[in-house]
C-alpha cells in the first residue's frame, strides 16, 4: 500500500484521490474549502482543510513522509507552482502536477515537479483518435515515445492467430493483453492465441508506429 497526498479538491483532485483509495492506497486529501474537504472525507483515509501554501502546515501534517503528491489545485498557476516547490523541496519523492497550459507545466517542472498531466487537452486527444478511427477504443501516452492503446481487431484478423497476424513484423507492436468478452483477461497472450470475434487488442509500441497501424484501423 502507497501513501499518496492530493491537494487540491477540485472535479479532477477529487476523482484521483477517490480512486487511489478505492484502489487500497493510504490517502491523505487536503483543500482550503471545507465543504470540499467534508464531502470527500468519507471517501479517503484523511482530509484535511489547509492552506497547501503554507510550509509549516505542510510539515505538521507530515507530507513528508508520503510516497507520492499529486498537486491538482485549480485555477490559481502561482499557488499550483508554489506548493509543487513546497513538497518537492520537504522530501517528497514523486510529486505529479496538474497544469493549465504548456507555460505552466514548463514552469511545474522547473521546480520540481517529476510529472505534469494537463487532463483536459489528454482527454481531447483521446476522445479525437477514438472519433478519428471507429476500431480504436482508448489510447494512453506513456511518453513521447511510446503508447499503450486498445483497438478493436480488424475483419481478417478474426480466427487467426496471432502468429499469422505478426504484427511485431508488420507494424513493430507487440500485442501485451487480449480482453475476451465477459471480461476475461489475457495478459502476455501467446503466439498461438487465436483472435475471436469481440475481442479487445492491448497493443504497445513506438507512437510512429502506432500511427502506421491507425492508418490501417
Amino acid at each position: 500500500m502507497k501513501q499518496f497526498v492530493v491537494i487540491g479538491l477540485g472535479s479532477f483532485g477529487v476523482s484521483v484521490a477517490r480512486s487511489l483509495y478505492e484502489m487500497g492506497n493510504d490517502v491523505l486529501a487536503i483543500d482550503k474549502d471545507e465543504e470540499l474537504v467534508q464531502s470527500i472525507s468519507d471517501s479517503v483515509t484523511h482530509a484535511v482543510q489547509a492552506d497547501a501554501t503554507d510550509e509549516n502546515v505542510l510539515k505538521s501534517l507530515g507530507v513528508k513522509n508520503f510516497d507520492v503528491a499529486v498537486v491538482t489545485i485549480g485555477s490559481d498557476m502561482q499557488s499550483s507552482t508554489m506548493v509543487t516547490m513546497l513538497v518537492k523541496d520537504l522530501g517528497v519523492k514523486y510529486v505529479i502536477a496538474k497544469a493549465h497550459n504548456e507555460l505552466h507545466a514548463r514552469v511545474l517542472y522547473r521546480v520540481g515537479a517529476d510529472r505534469v498531466v494537463m487532463p483536459e487537452k489528454e482527454m481531447g486527444i483521446r476522445v479525437a483518435r477514438s472519433i478519428v478511427s471507429t476500431n480504436l477504443l482508448d489510447f494512453i501516452e506513456l511518453s513521447k515515445e511510446y503508447s499503450i492503446i486498445e483497438i478493436i481487431p480488424l475483419d481478417e484478423w478474426v480466427q487467426k492467430s496471432l502468429q499469422e497476424i505478426n504484427m511485431r513484423k508488420r507494424y513493430g507492436l507487440n500485442v501485451i493483453a487480449a480482453k475476451k468478452m465477459g471480461e476475461e483477461i489475457v495478459v502476455s497472450p501467446g503466439a498461438d492465441y487465436i483472435i475471436e470475434d469481440g475481442d479487445i487488442l492491448v497493443v504497445c509500441g513506438k507512437n510512429a508506429d502506432i500511427k502506421k497501424l491507425e492508418k490501417r484501423i
